[in-house]
């Protein structure tokens, strides 16, 4: 089987043969992380379409740079579940029910929701950094500071960043994650940044929390284990002294017996 046959094969245990056995044996409660952040998606964005809706979202979900910091790190929770108003909010359900069923079912919620949330956080106020860097240093205008930062887009590219790196597999890296650092480079704006932003943190935390090798579900038990030995010798007490030191005196006695006989 020549290389890349086998890492095809590889990557196809791990994607997707790994995750339909450990659903098999969970059940649906596997993804029910997935299924709850869908129902928040669609439950936001139509109760946003409503007169009083979209006044308490706003208030709830609404980030931008212009506001101070402890407000947006209040609001960026709810955020991530809150679709933009010119984009249609059935339409990335797929790839969110993907990323976080996958990262799920591999890693646990308690994980998949601290990568979520981390790379989210990272975009919002690597945003800040950019618009106070300004266009002249690579950085955002300052006009940008007004726009409404809302949407899962950065949590669910870095997820798949982060499931990409914990399980080696470059084809889903060029599946889910190419194309959107892609558009991010071709159309700097203020998603577009936050974007690659998610993507650099989340491959830092994939090196970081899976550089021992330890595979997915290490935090759960589900990885392999390496045994610690121990590397200093232990004291002994002078009784074992004074039994090892008998024990080799009286092997030399029956050795020089046979020798004698």
């Amino acid at each position: 089987m020549s290389r890349i046959a086998r890492a095809v094969l590889h990557e196809w245990r791990n994607v997707v043969v790994d995750p339909c056995r450990r659903l098999r044996e969970r059940g649906p409660l596997g993804v029910s992380l997935a299924v709850v952040a869908c129902v928040a998606v669609i439950g936001l964005h139509e109760f946003q379409q409503t007169a009083a809706g979209a006044g308490v979202v706003r208030v709830l979900s609404e980030v931008r740079a212009d506001q101070p910091v402890w407000l947006s790190l209040l609001r960026t929770p709810v955020s991530v579940f809150v679709p933009a108003v010119d984009l249609s909010a059935w339409g990335g359900l797929p790839r969110l029910f993907l990323a976080f069923a996958l990262a799920e079912l591999l890693f646990g919620r308690v994980r998949t929701l601290v990568v979520a949330y981390a790379v989210t956080l990272a975009g919002t106020l690597g945003a800040r950094v950019m618009i106070a860097l300004g266009p002249d240093r690579l950085g955002l205008p300052a006009e940008t500071a007004h726009t409404v930062d809302t949407g899962a887009s950065a949590a669910i590219v870095g997820l798949f960043a982060y499931t990409s790196v914990a399980l080696r597999s470059p084809l889903l890296f060029l599946a889910a994650v190419v194309p959107t650092v892609s558009g991010s480079i071709a159309e700097p704006n203020l998603a577009g940044r936050e974007h690659l932003v998610a993507v650099t943190v989340a491959l830092i935390l994939g090196v970081v929390l899976h550089r021992r090798g330890g595979g997915p579900g290490g935090g759960r038990g589900g990885g392999r284990r390496e045994v610690a030995r121990c590397q200093c010798p232990l004291p002994v007490s002078k009784a074992v002294d004074r039994e090892v030191g008998h024990g080799r005196e009286a092997g030399r006695g029956r050795e020089l017996g046979r020798g004698g006989s």
